[in-house]
């Protein structure tokens, strides 16, 4: 019979060990570990790696030359490989023209259906082509709003918070600050306008002059200084706030300015298209009489209904056959609990395992057998109940003739593979062993495996009891999203997580309505740290949430916004750079007698820096390898082979190791060798106390995990001097974690939290939920069966809750730390 096994033999890629592995074939195979053991270099870059290479063989000559730039993973022989497909989760974040829809491609058999089986107007002369469709053609798309659906524009009220302030008092808040504000004020007091007058009392053909006018005047100023400084006239130009405010949202490079004035923007319905982004004789076609973007709009399980009598039709015509296809590859989506979901629904605004349930989906139509499937953590944000769907789709997927090696943190997933290869027993340069690879039950005899007690304890946790808050705060008449008219109370001083099935509202009415409450109580200040990502497209203003009524924000000092989005696009982003420590390390060197004998700053070390970089690779480590008809990928530079540093600066040492030497050091390896740095020092010690002490400083940002991210911005806050009572909001801090790094992280925050700070949570693992101190449980079901606070109150309060479906699940882990 032929070797039903995948064969490793001698794997070395990242920190793994020289490793010798057997895997078997068709079948659910779990990789678990601590978070940076390895497992992730033995599924991905080991054998997805060496099959993807092995394809890659068989394409043309001129593509396998580019390819090869991207090099072999470090494995002596894998025998017994099919051919893999990896579902990874994406960290990078897509566009804003990126939808649902377009996910899936289901928008394409949509568009399809509308343009051969639409009812078009009587007048219409002939069919339209399925391009005619798409918001993002030049020939579906909206002329007005470019098919984005919304227009943005400023009003005197979003310009003028305020009307009571007088214009010195600085009336319209949109205006720049220092210098280019005041000079804006000046020319208008020489245009004749009193700048001391409120507001409200200056004539409206005044104001609309100074807020709308697209008129430049340049007039001569003479600035009144203060006493000994030169008092020169000079000329200045005007510029209206608005076309200051769109100028800058349009063309700044700088994203602090592009965020300040989008605050002062107002996102509209187009007033061509309503919104729905398409030309009007796209919307005059119809089906079953709606035009394509309200059925767009549609959750995806009212489509597949709307749908289903025409899919039900025996007949030859085209729409019976377009129907059925979308309607089976819906019912895929609604089984994975995405039926919430609708296809217009922008992919920026998904989670990361949203996305990738969406990508699972497609990939069960595709009729792919006898294929390795490798996925990074698929159960990542889902609720346990979302887990139970998971878990029948994979079947399914096995069941039809492929393998699927699965990299895992939930136990309860873990517990129903076929087999398991755990890896370990630490992180980093503590790992790289295979512990165990053999069935599920036999990793008990596993001593060093740090998976074994959690996949076996049967004690009951231990019972804590709930803090007392020292106060509350109350939202009143919340409106956003699938949030109506929400009442919400979250106690103070105390460790609070919010739950709920996916779609429920949970991010909604943490990460977006709590949120803007507080940073709109506490203004623009430096009481506030904001840690989201600003890398990415811009979409233009966001919705804002609707209230009634707010209670208790005068208790926050300071807000603390945590999220897992990247901490940047490209390899020059790193923790090190992060965090500031690398100011530090840099200073450091400079400070070396070579260094200064040299001339050489601390600039010099910087691989942002001409001076000191390696100018092949301009300092990245990393070139770009575009791949033609594949996703383009970085190799190492051929140059300084990943250093960033020109050999100049790489002379320079500091206890004999060059500055490319510390930055390949891991967190817990540069603990000890800049224990006498007092900056590093604090900041190494911070990420160490999150459970990151196994990534290298200078690891890329792209290659790091969203619970990566998260736990390095939650570090860099940690290391700050905290004053004040701060709120901190993250969403889902222990997806990607290891059951053992989530008691890592949750000691930090309960510390945080007996430091006297508050922390809200939106989090489905069981085990977190049950040691709050308070639960709010949203739901029942996702998108519009969803939006409502089912139950509230202590664990054990949440977990008798009639009609919740986190409650069962909360009673059980309560009852036992190996039930999900």
């Amino acid at each position: 019979m032929a070797d039903s096994f995948v064969r490793v033999r001698g794997a070395r890629e990242h920190n793994l060990r020289t490793i010798d592995v057997d895997i078997p074939r068709d079948a659910l195979v779990a990789f678990t570990g601590v978070s940076g053991s390895g497992k992730s270099s033995l599924a991905f870059g080991t054998i997805y790696a060496e099959a993807q290479r092995r394809y890659f063989e068989s394409v043309a000559p001129y593509a396998r030359r580019l390819i090869h730039q991207v090099g072999a993973p470090k494995v002596e022989d894998i025998t017994g490989l099919p051919p893999a497909v990896a579902l990874e989760q994406r960290r990078s974040a897509p566009t804003s023209r990126s939808s649902v829809g377009t996910v899936t491609t289901l928008s394409n058999t949509l568009r399809m259906l509308f343009s051969r089986a639409g009812d078009y107007p009587q007048d219409a002369t002939e069919r339209l082509d399925s391009d005619a469709f798409s918001p993002n053609t030049a020939a579906g798309a909206c002329p007005e709003c470019h098919g984005l659906g919304t227009v943005h524009r400023v009003t005197e009220e979003s310009l003028v918070p305020d009307p009571a302030l007088s214009l010195r008092e600085g009336a319209i808040a949109a205006w720049p600050g220092a210098w280019q504000g005041k000079n804006l004020r000046d020319i208008l007091a020489a245009l004749g306008h009193d700048i001391d007058r409120p507001w409200r009392e200056l004539p409206r053909a005044d104001r609309d002059w100074i807020l709308f006018t697209d008129e430049q005047p340049v007039v001569t100023v003479h600035p009144v200084r203060e006493a000994g400084r030169i008092q020169r006239p000079y000329k200045g130009q005007y510029m209206s706030a608005r076309r200051y405010v769109l100028h800058t949202f349009a063309d700044s490079k700088s994203e602090a300015l592009r965020r300040r004035v989008q605050g002062f923007m107002v996102a509209e319905p187009c007033p061509v298209c309503h919104g729905r982004r398409l030309r009007p004789e796209a919307l005059a076609v119809t089906f079953e009489g709606h035009d394509i973007a309200a059925l767009a709009g549609l959750p995806l399980g009212a489509l597949a209904e709307l749908l289903r009598p025409t899919a039900e039709r025996t007949d030859e015509e085209v729409a019976p056959a377009l129907a059925r296809d979308l309607v089976a590859r819906i019912e895929v989506l609604t089984e994975l609990g995405l039926g919430y979901l609708s296809m217009d629904r922008p992919s920026p605004t998904l989670s990361a395992g949203e996305l990738q349930r969406l990508r699972l989906a497609t990939q069960l139509r595709s009729g792919l057998f006898g294929v390795v499937y490798v996925l990074d953590e698929p159960s990542a944000g889902l609720h346990p109940a979302d887990t139970e769907s998971l878990l029948a789709v994979l079947g399914r997927l096995k069941e039809a003739g492929n393998s699927l090696f699965v990299v895992e943190h939930d136990m309860d997933l873990v517990r129903r593979a076929d087999w398991l290869v755990d890896v370990g027993p630490l992180a980093g340069e503590h790992g790289g062993q295979v512990l165990h690879s053999g069935p599920v039950a036999a990793l008990a005899d596993a001593a060093d495996s740090a998976t074994r007690r959690f996949l076996f304890a049967t004690e009951p946790p231990a019972a804590r009891t709930p803090r007392t808050p020292s106060g509350t705060l109350t939202l009143r008449g919340v409106t956003l999203h699938n949030l109506r008219g929400l009442d919400a109370a979250f106690p103070l001083g105390v460790f609070t997580a919010v739950s709920g099935v996916s779609g429920s509202g949970k991010s909604t009415l943490v990460t977006r309505v709590l949120a803007e409450a507080v940073h709109d109580h506490l203004g623009t200040g430096d009481d506030q740290r904001d840690t989201t990502d600003t890398d990415g497209a811009d979409t233009g203003p966001m919705a804002r949430a609707q209230l009634t009524g707010a209670e208790g924000l005068e208790a926050i000092d300071r807000l603390v916004r945590v999220d897992q989005k990247p901490i940047g696009r490209t390899p020059r982003s790193n923790l090190a750079t992060y965090t500031g420590l690398f100011d530090a390390v840099r200073k450091v060197f400079a400070a070396t007698d070579e260094a200064r004998a040299r001339g050489y700053t601390a600039g010099r070390f910087s691989f942002n820096v001409a001076a000191g970089r390696c100018e092949t690779c301009q300092g990245e480590g990393f070139v770009a390898v575009e791949l033609l008809f594949l996703p383009g990928t970085y190799a190492p530079c051929t140059a300084c082979h990943g250093a960033r540093y020109n050999p100049e600066t790489l002379q320079i040492t500091y206890r004999e190791r060059t500055i490319a030497d510390v930055l390949a050091m891991t967190v817990d390896a540069a603990g000890d060798f800049l224990a006498d740095v007092p900056a590093a020092a604090r900041s190494l010690r911070t990420l160490q106390e999150v459970g990151l002490g196994y990534l290298r400083l200078g690891q890329p940002a792209t290659e790091l995990s969203g619970g990566e991210a998260q736990r390095i911005k939650l570090a860099s806050e940690l290391q700050r001097t905290r004053r004040g009572h701060t709120l901190y909001l993250l969403d889902e801090p222990t997806t990607g974690l290891h059951p053992a790094d989530t008691e890592v992280l949750l000691r930090q925050l309960h510390g945080l939290v007996d430091a006297g700070h508050t922390v809200v949570v939106v989090e489905h693992d069981m085990g977190v939920v049950a040691g709050a101190d308070h639960v709010i449980d949203l739901g029942p079901g996702g998108g519009a069966d969803g939006g409502r606070i089912v139950a509230a109150g202590t664990p054990a309060e949440v977990a008798a809750a009639p009609g919740s479906r986190t409650a069962p699940y909360l009673a059980r882990r309560r009852a036992r730390p190996d039930a999900s």
